[in-house]
């Protein structure tokens, strides 16, 4: 049962992961790991100015503890040379109480003033750093623009030759269906030629034309049966007379010689 527990937050994660990466930009992302990177720095700046500030505070207390030092000194020898000696025991006393104080404010001072070197070192180095992801993020995102643009007019083209295929195959049916239709006009005009098939326009034929190709039928008729008849007439063997013979032409008479006397 574990196991297919496993497995299944692993496949879930698979595909999480998948969709993350579709929607994710990565101009966004190094926008917000630098944004994320200067909060870092500000932090550090702060602490910075903290310990300084501390270390500020430790210094004006050491200072203040070294003028009642010196104050206590100063009584001490007063007293003293106004023969109390006990007043001068007690200054030294109390200038011994403040020289600890001291002591500890200096020791204070110096750990605050390691650890504000120490920021101070790291905010330089991380202000570095920063600096110089900067550059890089700005890189990465102009190459990132650049190939993304890139990228759509290579689609964009990959979309133009698919629309100029469809162009080229439309051209190329149009062509087919042109040759095709110019093949079927010219075998009509073929069939025509030869006899095969009639022109439309030549089958209506108008009341003259058809009393005409009549006239020219019922001529001939006439003529075949007039030759048959004269052809029977004369007799087999016989030449058949021509059906329209042409009258002979009178003949000239000669002449007359010169000296004769026309009759």
């Amino acid at each position: 049962m574990a196991s297919l527990w496993e497995r299944f937050l692993m496949i879930f994660r698979s595909k999480a992961e998948k969709v993350a990466d579709k929607w994710e930009d990565p101009r966004e992302t190094l926008d917000y790991s630098y944004k994320k990177q200067q909060e870092l720095l500000q932090r550090v700046r702060r602490g910075v100015a903290d310990v300084a500030t501390s270390r500020k505070r430790v210094e004006i207390q050491v200072n203040q503890l070294q003028t009642e030092v010196d104050k206590m000194t100063a009584a001490a020898q007063q007293a003293l040379a106004a023969g109390r000696e006990d007043l001068a025991r007690e200054a030294l006393t109390r200038k011994s109480g403040l020289q600890a104080q001291q002591a500890d404010l200096r020791t204070q001072y110096n750990v605050l003033q390691a650890e504000e070197e120490k920021l101070v070192r790291a905010s330089t180095q991380l202000q570095q750093r920063i600096d110089a992801f900067r550059t890089q993020k700005e890189t990465i995102k102009a190459t990132y623009q650049a190939a993304e643009a890139q990228t759509r007019v290579n689609e964009a083209f990959t979309g133009l030759s698919e629309e100029f295929g469809d162009v080229g195959q439309a051209i190329q049916r149009a062509q087919d269906k042109t040759l095709e239709l110019q093949a079927r006009a010219s075998a009509v005009d073929e069939l025509l030629a030869s006899g095969a098939l009639e022109d439309p326009s030549m089958t209506y034929k108008d009341d003259i034309t058809r009393e005409l190709d009549a006239m020219a039928s019922s001529s001939a008729v006439e003529n075949e049966l007039a030759s048959m008849k004269a052809a029977l007439a004369v007799g087999p063997g016989a030449p058949a007379p021509a059906l329209s013979a042409a009258p002979a032409a009178p003949v000239a008479a000669p002449a007359p010689a010169e000296g004769d006397v026309a009759l």
